[in-house]
């Protein structure tokens, strides 16, 4: 998982409308990485996570390979795919109310959850029933 940051949100590309875009975080916070990610010098390859994941990365000069994604929710997608195959022996949720990451290891954690859910989804069906 630890490449697989470093090559999307700190250093990923992606096309936007054909064009190659930066969206890596240590390439909009480096003009000289970005020049050169965007040059005829790295290499480009098409990311794929796990190719990615097995990918050296280099953290004392510019990169020599970036990986270029179709657009940014293709990015998303493929590494929500990766992740849902990583065997662990928990899940996780995120708590937007709180902006963390909640683990799941436990059946009370998950019919909490559960009943968090059914209250947002009481709460959205009134509201449409109000203005119906």
């Amino acid at each position: 998982m630890r490449k697989l940051y470093w090559f999307t949100v700190e250093f990923g590309l992606c096309k936007q409308n054909g064009i190659i875009k930066a969206y890596g975080a240590g390439l909009l916070s480096s003009y000289g990485e970005l020049i050169h990610s965007l040059s005829d010098e790295p290499e480009l390859r098409d990311f794929d996570p796990d190719v990615t994941a097995m990918q050296p990365y280099q953290d004392q000069t510019y990169q020599p390979v970036y990986f270029v994604s179709e657009s940014f929710n293709d990015a998303k997608a493929k590494l929500r795919v990766y992740a849902a195959h990583i065997k662990r022996p928990f899940s996780v949720k995120y708590d937007p109310y709180t902006y963390s990451i909640e683990l799941l290891d436990r059946p009370q954690k998950i019919c909490h959850s559960l009943a968090n859910v059914c209250d947002e989804l009481h709460s959205l069906i009134d509201a449409l029933n109000i203005i119906s």
